[in-house]
């Protein structure tokens, strides 16, 4: 069977190598659109994927009604994606909550001199300890070592068996530097407690056993140590050994859970577009911390408004204004750099929904930075300056030239944070800020501190090359990887018309010729991610667990929040069609189909709707192929391809038993349409 399988993976490989590299050609129907077609295109370019039968509700909806609730997102129902969404509660924190919860290194060092409490609630008192027993312990592998600490000042805070039992009441007594099979043995005796009986087994361990509990352990085996616990349970025991890793595994999480369960599906896909177009990283130091809310508050809310907002939002972005840099920039003739008072103080402190319980952290300090603090300083940064004109707005033909980089990156200095490894928000500071009237595309730009940078986001936002940069990009995503230059010059008329309302130039693209031309039906390839949630969607999976799903789109070349250059990932087919990656998403197919993804469960059965087990093998595999291009690929197959499936169906199954039930035999059917050129492209 698997060599049989692996001739029709090979044939389907070149096929859509073919495919892809003619895609966006003229589509065997030249005649318009019918209602069906044009529903199966809509739900194929406004979502991550069709779910089975989706594309006839949306047809006896009505394409343009389902259109018009999926630009009004907020009277669409989306309860079930929120219900799953409770298990991650980082999701629902402020940064400053998610840091004070997981704790960074930076605020470790703190507790560890005193300098911030350590909570007295048994959960977060454990991971600060457990975090505190980790750096300890580093500082100490270093000395023995005979290498210098990272923290040349740092003190062990675990002195002693008696002083880690009197900080941690009922510590058990068990050898810190215990081997590997006590380990395994500590976590099979662990994973057949009950839950609460657990979770005080793992509380009554020491704090260096608490920071090694779940490193080295197979993923096969975690899912047993955290079964029925509490969702903050969960995060607990996660986080006494990889706090950031939490963090950064919850933000995931829940960008795929939407992906695959919203039903506001134009809205994700929108936020996805957005946050890719403002791009950050996420492995980049406080940004692991900050780019939840950053999706969340930032992108997410204005992705129906008015670009203006929405760039102004991510230009005061803790994420972005750590990710590029700005919040190190400063003038080379202010204050800080000369030395001057200036004649007024300007701060400006960006106040949330959250506030610190008393006693959580120190008062902030407004006080003048000390000298050690102004040799940290770089200077003038041109970081974000260069991508907000190259990537946020104009393009890099818009217009704009080296000196007016410069000078916005002067208006743009003072721009900071508070604390941002501890999630601290923004701050304009007067003390950074580069004094004098500065020029931008030639405008004057008077001395005015933080009002300077609102009136060049503003100059920005209502450029005719910005509309035509946001106009083409946004083409490219949802028409062709080389749109029609009359669509785009009619989208950035209705940007510009609009003041940049981006749910009216939303409209403009889906009420567009070009949009629905025959040309354009799944002349798109999808990228990693939109596969992998496509296959997830269309094959009904239910996923209980992301992980091992992540552990596949990093194998592939797209972890999520994962780009490191400002510019993205890139929606080209180009940049993801080639044999080795094709070859892996029909491995991705296979793992996922025959149930070898843990926390991702695939039904055949249930998918086909099967009600009669009689059916056999012998009379079946064809008529379920039939049935399964209806239902993943809505019966729209080549000619070519329906032909290699065929053939591999009746080789696979040739001389089987005939009581084999048709359910049985769908599985490699399955498998290579979802790895067809047909469903590759959207």
């Amino acid at each position: 069977m698997k060599r049989v399988l692996a001739c029709g993976i090979m044939l389907l490989v070149a096929a859509l190598l073919t495919a892809a590299a003619t895609a966006g050609n003229k589509s065997k129907h030249s005649s318009a659109v019918d209602e069906h077609r044009r529903a199966v295109h809509a739900v194929e370019r406004l979502t991550f994927g069709p779910r089975p039968g989706e594309a006839d509700a949306v047809s006896a909806l009505g394409v343009d009604r389902w259109i018009d609730l999926q630009l009004h997102p907020e009277k669409i129902d989306d309860s079930n994606l929120q219900a799953r969404l409770t298990q991650y509660r980082t999701l629902r924190m402020s940064p400053r909550e998610i840091a004070y919860n997981f704790p960074p290194n930076p605020l470790l060092k703190a507790a560890m001199e005193g300098k911030v409490p350590i909570p007295n609630d048994p959960y977060r008192n454990a991971i600060y300890r457990a975090g505190m027993a980790r750096l300890n312990n580093k500082v100490e592998d270093q000395q023995a070592a005979g290498r210098p600490a990272t923290n040349p000042d740092a003190k062990p805070i675990l002195a002693s068996a008696s002083q880690t039992q009197s900080a941690s009441p009922g510590t058990a007594t068990v050898n810190d530097n215990q081997d590997r099979s006590e380990s395994r043995e500590l976590i099979d005796s662990l994973v057949n407690l009950a839950p609460d009986a657990r979770m005080r087994r793992i509380l009554s361990l020491s704090p260096s056993e608490q920071s090694e509990l779940t490193k080295g352990i197979q993923h096969g085996r975690k899912p047993g140590l955290l079964v029925g616990l509490t969702p903050e349970q969960r995060e607990t025991v996660v986080a006494l050994s990889r706090p950031q890793g939490l963090v950064n595994y919850e933000a995931q999480s829940g960008k795929l859970i939407r992906a695959i369960y919203s039903d506001r599906q134009l809205e994700e896909v929108l936020t996805d577009f957005w946050f890719n177009h403002f791009n950050v990283y996420l492995n980049k130091g406080a940004d692991r911390y900050l780019v939840t809310a950053y999706e969340r508050d930032v992108i997410r809310p204005h992705i129906f408004g008015k670009f203006q907002d929405l760039l102004m939002a991510t230009a005061q972005s803790p994420a972005m204004l750590f990710y590029l840099d700005n919040w190190q920039s400063e003038g080379p003739n202010s204050p800080a750099a000369t030395g001057k008072v200036p004649q007024k103080q300007n701060v400006h402190w960006a106040r949330g929904p959250f506030r610190p319980h008393p006693g959580m952290y120190p008062p902030p300090k407004q006080q003048q930075p000390n000298a050690a603090r102004q040799r940290q300083r770089s200077g003038l940064n041109e970081n974000y300056a260069r991508e907000l004109m190259e990537l946020h707005t104009l393009g890099v033909d818009g217009g704009y030239t080296q000196k007016d980089v410069t000078e916005v990156a002067k208006v743009f200095t003072g721009w900071t944070l508070q604390d941002p490894r501890e999630g601290g928000g923004f701050v304009f500071r007067e003390r950074l800020h580069e004094p004098g009237t500065k020029v931008v595309l030639g405008y004057k730009i008077k001395e005015s501190g933080e009002k300077e940078g609102l009136q060049v986001l503003h100059i920005l936002a209502h450029h005719p090359s910005t509309a035509h940069f946001i106009s083409l990009k946004l083409a490219q995503r949802f028409v062709s990887d080389n749109p029609p230059p009359e669509l785009v010059n009619q989208i950035a008329k209705t940007f510009l018309k609009s003041d940049g309302d981006l749910r009216e130039v939303m409209r403009t693209l889906l009420g567009s010729q070009q949009f629905w031309a025959p040309e354009t039906y799944r002349a798109k390839v999808k990228t990693p991610f939109e596969f992998v949630v496509s296959a997830v969607r269309a094959t009904d999976s239910d996923v209980t667990e992301t992980f091992p799903l992540l552990q596949k789109l990093n194998a592939m070349g797209m972890p999520i929040y994962g780009m490191q250059p400002p510019t993205g990932y890139s929606t080209n087919a180009e940049t993801w069609v080639n044999s080795a990656a094709l070859l892996d998403r029909m491995n991705f197919a296979l793992a996922l189909v025959n149930n070898k993804i843990p926390g991702t469960h695939f039904d055949s059965a249930k998918l086909l709707g099967q009600t009669q087990p009689g059916t056999t093998a012998a009379a079946a595999p064809l008529a379920t192929q039939t049935t399964l291009e209806r239902i993943l690929l809505e019966g729209e197959v080549s000619a070519q391809t329906h032909s290699t499936i065929a053939q591999q169906v009746r080789a696979d199954y040739e001389g089987k038993p005939p009581a084999v039930p048709a359910s049985a035999t769908s599985n490699n059917t399955v498998v290579l349409l979802i790895g067809s050129p047909e469903f590759q492209r959207r």
